[in-house]
């Protein structure tokens, strides 16, 4: 694909996006909006599918990274080098919830839309891809099993938050995000401090299940 297809096709889906999101507060997050917010944004049946070819589910993507984008704008003054982690990853998450409810409406359908048993592996995805966005800027370097660990563990975080968020407001929410950056803390103070390694046991059970299950 050339840079100016490439730069058509970036607009378009931006352009479809914006449609979708006047429409899924009504509509939810169909095959009827995705029709309806090409119609409106004066693209071709054709250019849809070309943009979009498995509908809804990416128009589902394309505003959870539309959300990441925006938060990672808003953290942007925010010299996460001066923070500790505690405040870093809670400065994070404020910031991730207040972008997706500047889109309140459409949000809550997507989040019903990511909460069908289909689209749950698609749901996984974007939280830890968001939860990864977040990480590198509080400057996370991990390669080794805390690299997974604490991206599984913020992807956890900001589901229940945004749940929460939409629910029963933004302070309710940030008190939950408080409380779980508290438990966090105490189990890698605990892991810090401990000789018994909860990943080590986890390899050993595994290997254990694999021999009785395949022999040595």
């Amino acid at each position: 694909m050339t840079t100016a297809a490439q730069d058509w096709a970036a607009a378009a889906e931006q352009q479809l996006l914006d449609e979708a999101l006047k429409l899924a507060p009504a509509h939810g997050w169909t095959r009827r909006t995705v029709g309806l917010a090409a119609k409106a944004a004066g693209m071709s049946p054709a250019e849809a599918e070309l943009l979009v070819p498995h509908g809804a589910a990416d128009l589902a993507a394309l505003l959870s990274r539309r959300h990441d984008e925006r938060a990672l704008a808003a953290l942007g003054d925010v010299h996460a080098s001066n923070l500790k982690i505690r405040e870093k990853i809670r400065r994070a998450v404020e910031a991730r919830l207040d972008a997706a409810a500047r889109d309140e409406p459409a949000t809550r359908r997507w989040m019903g839309f990511l909460a069908l048993p289909a689209n749950l592996p698609l749901a996984g995805r974007l939280a830890w891809e968001s939860a990864d966005g977040l990480w590198r800027w509080a400057g996370d370097v991990a390669t080794d099993e805390n690299h997974y660990t604490k991206r599984a563990i913020l992807a956890g975080i900001l589901s229940s938050a945004m749940a929460i968020r939409m629910t029963q407001g933004r302070k309710v929410a940030l008190a939950f995000v408080d409380r779980r950056i508290d438990d966090v803390m105490r189990f890698e103070k605990w892991k810090a401090t401990t000789k018994l390694r909860p990943e080590q046991w986890l390899a050993e059970a595994a290997g254990a299940l694999g021999r009785v299950r395949y022999g040595r």
